[in-house]
């Protein structure tokens, strides 16, 4: 009897801990979307990006505080055809004077006909080269037409054993994107190349065989990001 109890418990005490993690993960997965209030004396900044930017926003807020109203997109911005569709949605009424943006990731991936995450054997890249030239294109033009200053983030590196991505795509995919920038917005925009900031020191910032980040390695790119962010608005 008293066997079974002490199992009971342990499955119990098991169960409680995965619904914590999960609400914790859920909560951490939500804060970023959570809407700011303004303060008026300062300026404005959006944040564009897939969950890689979801994993720097509240870092980068938290070193801009008394410095810069940090928004971001409430949700995962995904390909640049997602970004074509949302991005009135995303930069709202309101001015900004700088938007910091990132589109790749998503692009370069491997889905199948249903959508899924797949191997690269098993499906096709969701948004090929050429058709990220010209959906990058127009978002640089829409972008350029808010006035308001922009910084283009390089994508961040594919690792070896990342499901459904090739290494050395998102070297690919920046050269596309700083060729697009350069030609559609020019020396209005800047470059926050978080790319190069990751390669020397990859394997120590990101998961294994993933291409996100660690919890440190996601507040190594949130002060590379309110770096860029900083600079920009003293220009």
């Amino acid at each position: 009897m008293f066997v079974q109890i002490s199992k009971w418990l342990s499955l119990l005490s098991f169960g409680l801990l995965l619904f914590v993690s999960s609400i914790q993960a859920q909560r951490e997965v939500a804060e970023p979307f959570r809407p700011i209030e303004d303060d008026a004396d300062l300026p404005r900044v959006l944040i564009l990006g897939d969950s890689i930017s979801i994993g720097y926003t509240l870092d980068t807020r938290r070193l801009l505080e008394g410095y810069a109203n940090v928004h971001r997109a409430a949700e995962n911005c995904g390909p640049t055809t997602r970004g074509l569709q949302r991005l009135s949605v995303w930069l709202g009424d309101e001015p900004w004077d700088v938007i910091h943006f990132n589109f790749g990731l998503h692009d370069l991936k491997y889905m199948d006909a249903a959508g899924k995450l797949v191997t690269v054997e098993e499906g096709e890249q969701q948004v090929p080269p050429a058709e990220y030239e010209k959906n990058l294109r127009e978002l640089c033009r829409r972008l350029k037409a808010t006035n308001a200053k922009l910084i283009w983030c390089a994508t961040t590196p594919v690792p070896e054993g990342a499901q459904g991505r090739i290494v050395g795509d998102a070297k690919a995919y920046n050269e596309v994107a700083a060729r697009v920038v350069a030609e559609e917005i020019g020396e209005i925009a800047t470059t926050n190349d978080l790319y190069r900031f990751c390669m020397p020191r990859l394997s120590k910032i990101q998961r294994l065989a993933n291409v996100h980040f660690t919890k440190d390695g996601s507040a190594q790119l949130a002060e590379q990001v309110a770096e860029a962010i900083r600079a920009r608005l003293e220009q």
